[in-house]
């Protein structure tokens, strides 16, 4: 299994310097976030630089607050850039971080999504002089277009959590970046069958689209400590209705319920308190460093790379650095 890791260093400059590390500590590959207050490929630019063998991409970039002629060539700079490395992750978004942080339309995602991936593919392969596009969503005509030939192929992965979009990973990416909050079962009884299925209407080979999951994570001598750091960050994400869909497979809409209540009431305490430790578990590695290994070989017939995820919500920034240096202490190439 290869290991992949969230850059969560708190800035840009913070980024570069823990892809460097994540690097040097043998993982293969890492992923930039993007928040209204971050960006998705400006630092790969610098990483690419610090860096010279791990594989680098957004995890995710806003699929549809750019045009995709912009997405296409941020990806092939950061290819040239990084020798050949890069990899395109990009997602939808909900409609409130789409039509409220950005005033950008919002409709119907997955299909939109689709489009997108095939127009990427079809611009970032393109060879020779002039590009056209006619398609559903968008319709383009660049007379001069061109650009060097991609150094390293440039994968297109596409975050997913429910069966629409999933169906859309499966139609047309070669990745699905699984959500955080996404449980083994889910994936198994969900992710797994929805992309073979979208494969094989589409005519895809098997397999064509791989799940590559976010892996939260929190290690600590006290298992306590790290499931608490584990529970503020799922609670906050269930404050999201959308995501109960997943909770609702194992019975425990519940627990939604709880942390979208708490959230309203601005008790943050209660938020993490709300998410059971079975929960947890079927989310999470939250556990003491010898442990480490045996719940990551629980994920081992999901994916062959999973990215590992430090948690944030009501995690001190003291704290946030030592689970960032647990994660490559335990999980890098010297100690597997």
């Amino acid at each position: 299994m290869e290991r992949g890791l969230i850059l969560t260093g708190g800035s840009a400059a913070g980024d570069v310097a823990l892809a460097r590390r994540a690097e040097a500590a043998g993982f293969d590959a890492v992923l930039t976030v993007e928040f209204f207050n971050r960006h998705g490929y400006v630092p790969l630019g610098a990483i690419s630089q610090v860096t010279s063998r791990v594989r680098l991409g957004t995890g995710i970039a806003n699929a549809f607050t750019r045009t995709p002629l912009l997405h296409a060539s941020a990806a092939l700079d950061l290819d040239e850039l990084s020798g050949g490395r890069v990899i395109l992750g990009l997602g939808s978004a909900t409609r409130r971080m789409n039509e409220d942080w950005y005033d950008v339309r919002f409709s119907k995602p997955a299909p939109w999504m689709v489009e997108l991936v095939k127009l990427l593919r079809t611009a970032i392969e393109h060879e020779g002089m002039g590009f056209r596009w006619e398609g559903e969503h968008w319709n383009l005509n660049v007379p001069m277009y061109s650009h060097p030939k991609p150094v390293g192929e440039i994968p297109i992965w596409v975050a997913a959590v429910n069966r629409g979009m999933i169906a859309a990973a499966g139609r047309a990416a070669g990745g699905l970046v699984g959500h955080p909050i996404a449980t083994r079962r889910w994936h198994r009884e969900v992710t797994l069958p929805g992309l073979r299925e979208a494969e094989a209407k589409e005519g895809r080979s098997e397999g064509a689209c791989r799940l590559y999951p976010y892996l939260l994570v929190s290690i600590a001598d006290d298992r306590e400590t790290a499931l608490r750091d584990c529970k503020g960050q799922i609670g906050f994400y269930y404050t999201t209705a959308l995501y109960h869909s997943i909770l609702e497979l194992h019975g425990w809409r519940d627990v939604g319920d709880a942390c979208r209540a708490a959230f309203r009431k601005g008790d943050f305490a209660s938020l993490g308190e709300a998410v059971p430790d079975a929960l947890v578990d079927e989310i999470a590695i939250a556990c003491t460093p010898d442990e480490a290994a045996d719940r990551l070989a629980q994920w081992k017939d999901l994916t062959t790379l999973p990215f590992f995820y430090a948690p944030s919500v009501g995690v001190s920034e003291g704290r946030r650095r030592e689970i960032a240096d647990a994660i490559l202490d335990v999980f890098g190439r010297a100690s597997a």
